[in-house]
């Protein structure tokens, strides 16, 4: 394990039970409370995007705003938020997905992205991927091409790595923490 790897892994809290009975919630708000690990956080993100060559960040809602939009901002990139459908004003694209029980949407505006835009897809945890696909098919009917998709960690356990390569078309999926 390298030393930022330690660092963000040391900063992330356990919550048992949460938000129900059996669920180990992983709480990053001590990582984003700590002005260093948050900035190692940061930076490595920010290095992701700009070795796949980005020229916006997506952030997904809502704690992919938090590292998204930093992470831009480091890179020298525009920042998108992903949003759940309903909260955006003017023309958007709307894209739906499955959840465990149910399905939801999500929605980006229309006008953001281009056919010059290369775009790497932030967010906090990849657990099943669902909204992460949902966010790249979102990329690319706005005519965008797939950077990548960056996260802190990645939930192994449930597979979203599988679902999300298939996705991705070739694009790398960073985590920066495997649990």
């Amino acid at each position: 394990m390298t030393d930022i790897q330690e660092l963000l892994l040391s900063r992330i809290r356990d919550v048992a039970d949460y938000p129900e009975t059996g669920v180990m919630f992983k709480d990053i708000t001590p990582l984003l409370a700590d002005p260093s690990a948050f900035a190692a956080l940061t930076g490595a993100l920010a290095d992701v995007a700009t070795g796949q060559n980005a020229t916006k960040v997506v952030g997904l809602e809502a704690r992919g705003f938090i590292l998204g939009a930093p992470v831009a901002v480091r890179a020298g990139l525009g920042f998108i938020p992903v949003r759940k459908a309903g909260k955006l004003p003017g023309a958007t694209l709307r894209q739906a997905y499955d959840l465990e029980y149910g399905s939801a949407e999500i929605e980006v505006h229309a006008e953001d992205l281009t056919a010059a835009d290369r775009v790497l897809v932030v967010d906090d945890v990849l657990a099943t991927g669902g909204t992460a696909e949902a966010s790249i098919e979102l990329i690319r009917r706005a005519g965008a091409q797939v950077a990548g998709v960056a996260v802190l960690m990645e939930l192994g356990f449930l597979g979203g790595r599988a679902r999300l390569e298939q996705a991705l078309r070739g694009a790398p999926l960073e985590a920066l923490l495997t649990l």
